[in-house]
């Protein structure tokens, strides 16, 4: 089974392909529009496995939350593929990779995302067990299950350290991690074994909110 992942919705820009039961991987940060080589990085791991992406079973990518110029970059590369070789795909929320791999760095299954949405506000999700809680459609000072057992993760915590300190209490974050398109294949394995794939061959974005932040 031969599996492309993509993911340049945040700082990092990255690809995984799943050839011969093992990953090979390309990742881009701290690279102005990082996005913009997605394509130079699915060449050079198809060059590298002798495949060529017509020889894909699905494709899968992040739909965001993220900076509006890069969900729209990811998305549509998936699009391109997708419709041209006729197969499958499938979306990931953001904060859901993010939790996902945050879940096997550091051993938990409490983990609270945050990424910096701009304009004075947080893209934030609540996870136990991989699974997203309710407790996520409130604000992070009314989350009533965080406790010193959870692991922030993601850019906003950087951004608003203090304040999101205070308000969940929580003092052990890693601003700095970021999805990675590897976890991608590990997050989509247990879905594809079940066959509940979207099989629509038009991958679409998540935006969750009607104002655009320009310049990211």
């Amino acid at each position: 089974m031969n599996i492309l992942a993509i993911d340049s919705c945040t700082e990092v820009c990255s690809v995984s392909l799943y050839y011969k039961d093992c990953k090979i991987n390309r990742l881009l940060k701290n690279t102005n529009k990082s996005s913009g080589f997605i394509l130079a990085l699915c060449d050079e791991i198809f060059k590298q496995s002798g495949i060529s992406s017509s020889q894909l079973d699905y494709i899968l990518y992040t739909k965001g939350p993220g900076a509006f110029t890069k969900v729209r970059m990811c998305v549509a590369v998936a699009q391109s593929i997708a419709f041209v070789n006729n197969i499958p795909s499938m979306g990931f929320s953001t904060l859901e990779l993010l939790s996902f791999g945050a879940t096997k760095k550091f051993n938990t299954d409490k983990i609270a995302v945050a990424l910096d949405a701009r304009m004075g506000e947080i893209y934030w999700g609540v996870y136990q067990n991989n699974k997203l809680t309710n407790e996520s459609l409130r604000s992070p000072d009314k989350v009533n299950v965080l406790n010193k057992d959870f692991i922030g993760v993601g850019n906003g915590w950087e951004a608003y350290t203090k304040e999101l300190i205070d308000k969940t209490k929580i003092n052990n974050y890693y601003a700095n991690f970021y999805p990675k398109a590897e976890d991608l294949i590990d997050l989509s394995l247990s879905y594809i074994k079940k066959d509940d794939v979207v099989n629509n061959n038009l991958p679409l974005p998540t935006y969750l909110r009607d104002n655009i932040v320009q310049n990211n």
